[in-house]
């Protein structure tokens, strides 16, 4: 039996789905109460000069005034991580600010 681990472009709890927002979204299958783990990675820098790849999980974020989810660029990598700023309920569509400007650190 192979024990290698499988590869899951989005978390098991996520899902894309029709949004009201725009096109598709990304949504929860059960509620998110823990805001201090992280949803998963939303984009990889691959170097100073700008270059990213975004993930699955990035790439169905839609944009709010009022986001449930933010992204910050952890510590001393070019890695971008998807938080919850409040718990989100079952079948809510994660959302964030965009923002061309910057990212937290």
């Amino acid at each position: 039996m192979d024990s290698s681990p499988t590869y899951r472009p989005l978390p098991k709890y996520l899902t894309i789905q029709p949004s009201k927002i725009e096109g598709l979204g990304l949504f929860t299958i059960r509620a998110i109460r823990d805001l201090e783990t992280s949803i998963g990675v939303t984009h990889v820098f691959m170097d100073e000069k700008g270059q990213v790849i975004r993930t699955p999980l990035g790439g169905f974020i839609n944009h709010s005034d009022n986001p449930n989810c933010e992204v910050r660029r952890m510590h001393g990598t070019y890695v971008n991580h998807l938080f919850p700023l409040r718990p989100i309920k079952a079948n809510e569509e994660i959302t964030l600010k965009y923002s061309m400007y910057s990212i937290n650190e």
